[in-house]
């Protein structure tokens, strides 16, 4: 099941009727202590925006969304149980996953790709963006965590990821990473918890780390709640195809159902 939002008036000068919602709900009633979130699960752009002067095959590569991510995160979800939430435009368009003085929050090149369509917006460009894609999105995560906070259910917080296999012509070993700030609870476990699988290289806060200055979903719906969560990055190889998320999709669900009883013990930060 799915629920979606409806275009906001404020967003209707950046999104027309043909241009899809920028969410989508998964498992709405979903009953696991799990809650999933997928900020670059998309790689729509708005009509009006004409692909950012951009050409199909650049939208297609990491720089315009997390590869395979989406078709993980939803069977995950499904798996657990779990309500889950999939951002549904471009990385490019505006990257959900940044706070707002970002300077990669519209990006005007990525990974060597000029963008055209990034190049000296105006403040109400930036403005409308912000409108009709980044603020309806975090808006719905804080509405079911605090409907979430208001029942007293335990929430384990997921932000899902995926990462390119090569970076800046630099190959990267890791099969996964776990992702963490201050808060490492979860993120201890949940190394370790791969790690016993045997077969795979996790990075730890590889390949990247999260900041506050950077990063958004861990250090406003994770630590500022004081909720458990974690970042986890797939490499995007792995799940490139319905095959690949699927087998993730069943290694999460095994990993996440047997931490969950003592994930849902820990104590506040």
């Amino acid at each position: 099941m799915a629920d979606s939002l409806a275009h906001a008036t404020a967003a209707g000068a950046l999104l027309g009727p043909s241009d899809p919602v920028p969410f989508v709900v998964h498992q709405p009633q979903g009953r696991s202590s799990y809650v999933l979130i997928a900020d670059h699960a998309g790689q729509q752009v708005p009509a009006g925006l004409a692909s950012l002067g951009l050409p199909q095959a650049e939208l297609d590569r990491h720089i315009g969304w997390d590869i395979g991510i989406a078709g993980v995160t939803v069977a995950l979800a499904r798996l657990l149980d779990a309500w889950a939430i999939t951002q549904t435009y471009s990385r490019l368009v505006i990257d959900c996953n940044r706070p707002l003085a970002s300077p990669t929050l519209m990006p005007e090149t990525s990974d060597r790709t000029l963008v055209p369509g990034n190049q000296a917006l105006s403040p109400l460009q930036r403005q409308q963006r912000i409108d009709a894609i980044h603020a309806p999105y975090h808006a719905r995560i804080d509405a079911e965590l605090d409907a979430r906070q208001a029942q007293a259910r335990p929430t384990l917080l997921v932000m899902m990821h995926s990462f390119t296999p090569v970076m800046n012509d630099a190959a990267r070993p890791w099969h996964a990473g776990v992702l963490y700030h201050r808060d490492t609870r979860f993120a201890r476990v949940l190394l370790q918890a791969l790690r016993d699988e045997g077969d795979l290289v996790v990075g730890d806060n590889q390949p990247y780390a999260v900041s506050s200055t950077s990063d958004y979903a861990v250090p406003v719906h994770g630590e500022g709640r004081g909720l458990v969560h974690v970042e986890l990055e797939i490499r995007q190889d792995l799940i490139a195809d319905a095959a690949g998320q699927q087998a993730w999709a069943q290694r999460l669900a095994r990993i996440f159902t047997a931490l969950q009883p003592q994930l849902d013990t820990f104590p506040p930060p």
